[in-house]
C-alpha cells in the first residue's frame, strides 16, 4: 500500500474535555490576577520610595502579567462562544492569538527594561538596600504563590502557559531584585540594581520564545510537536482495505482541539463506511484526534478522476 502526498498541519494532545479544562484554568487565572494586582501596587510604591530600578522593572513586568491574565481571561471567554455560519469554529483561536500577543509584549518589556538599565549603569542612583530586599521578598512570595496556582492547571492550554511563564519569570525576577538589594546593602554597590534589571530583561526575553513560536505554529498550521504525520499516514494505510491516503492534513484549532482531513483510497468493492469508522476509532484512540473529515474513495474512482484531469489538460 502506498502513502502519498502527506501534508502535516498542526498540534495536539489528549486529556480532559476542553470545556472542563478551560473552566478550571480560568478559575486559576482569576486567582493569579488578584495576586498580581496586589504586587503591582507594592512594587511601584517600593520602587519609588527606594529608588530601585529593579523593583520598578519587576513591577512593570508584574503589571504586564496582570494585563496578560486579563487578556487570557477575555480570550478564554471568547473561546466559549458558539460557532456561526461565518466562524464555524467559533472564537477558539482567540486563546492562541492572546498567547502570541503576550509573548510579543514580553519582548517589548524586556527591551525597555534593558535600555533603562544600560543607561543607569553609567550613573547608578543611590538605592535603599533594606527596602529593596523587603519588598523583593514580598514580591517573591506573591509571584511564587501565583506561579504555584497556575502550574497546577492544565498546561496543554497555551493560553494558561503564557500566563504561567509571565508569572514564573516574575518569581525569578524577584530573586534578582533581592540579590541586587543584598549587594547594595553589603557592598555599597549601587550598580547591582541596574545589573539586576538587565538580568530580569534577559529572563523576560527567554520566556517569550515559546509564547511566540507555538502560537505562530498554530496560526500557520504547522505540524505539531509530538505528532508524526508520516506515522499517522502509515497507520491509516495499515487498515484493511485501505490502499492509499493523500491530502493528509493535521492542524490545531486551539490548544487541545486538533483536527484532521484526508482523502482515503480503498480497494474496489470495499465497505467505505466500515473503513471510515475504523479509521475514526484509530485516530481517536491512538492519536487523540476526534475531529476528522475523511473523504473515502474507491481506487477505480481515483483512476477515473485522473483520466478526466488528463483529458482536460490535453484538450
Amino acid at each position: 500500500m502506498a502513502l502519498t502526498h502527506a501534508h502535516g498541519h498542526s498540534h495536539g494532545t489528549g486529556g480532559r474535555p476542553l470545556a472542563a479544562r478551560r473552566a478550571e484554568n480560568t478559575r486559576r487565572m482569576w486567582q493569579a490576577l488578584a495576586i498580581n494586582l496586589a504586587m503591582v501596587v507594592a512594587g511601584v510604591v517600593g520602587g519609588i520610595v527606594t529608588g530601585s530600578l529593579a523593583l520598578l522593572a519587576d513591577a512593570g513586568h508584574v503589571l504586564s502579567d496582570a494585563a496578560a491574565v486579563a487578556l487570557a481571561l477575555f480570550a478564554a471567554r471568547m473561546a466559549t462562544r458558539s460557532g456561526t455560519a461565518q466562524r464555524t469554529f467559533g472564537y477558539q483561536r482567540g486563546e492562541v492569538i492572546a498567547a502570541l500577543i503576550n509573548g510579543l509584549a514580553l519582548v517589548a518589556i524586556a527591551v525597555i527594561v534593558a535600555v533603562v538599565a544600560i543607561r543607569r549603569l553609567g550613573d547608578p542612583p543611590e538605592v535603599a538596600g533594606v527596602g529593596v530586599i523587603l519588598i523583593g521578598l514580598l514580591e517573591l512570595a506573591g509571584n511564587a504563590w501565583a506561579t504555584w496556582v497556575l502550574a497546577r492547571g492544565d498546561r496543554a492550554d497555551v493560553n494558561l502557559e503564557a500566563v504561567l511563564r509571565h508569572s514564573a519569570v516574575d518569581a525569578a525576577g524577584s530573586v534578582a531584585v533581592v540579590v541586587g538589594g543584598v549587594a547594595v546593602l553589603a557592598f555599597g554597590w549601587d550598580a547591582a540594581d541596574p545589573v539586576a534589571g538587565l538580568l530580569i530583561a534577559a529572563l523576560i526575553l527567554a520566556s517569550s520564545v515559546r509564547l511566540i513560536r507555538e502560537p505562530f505554529d498554530v496560526l500557520m498550521e504547522a505540524a505539531p510537536a509530538g505528532v508524526d504525520v508520516a506515522e499517522i499516514g502509515q497507520a491509516i494505510c495499515a487498515i484493511a482495505d485501505v490502499v492509499e491516503v493523500h491530502e493528509l492534513h493535521v492542524w490545531t484549532v486551539t490548544s487541545g482541539f486538533h483536527a484532521l482531513a484526508a482523502h482515503v483510497v480503498v480497494a474496489p468493492g470495499a465497505d467505505r463506511d466500515a473503513a471510515r469508522r475504523e479509521l475514526e476509532y484509530l485516530l481517536r484512540d491512538r492519536f487523540q484526534i476526534e475531529h476528522t473529515t475523511l473523504q473515502m474513495e474507491e481506487e477505480a474512482d481515483e483512476s477515473a478522476l485522473l483520466q478526466v484531469q488528463t483529458g482536460l489538460q490535453d484538450s
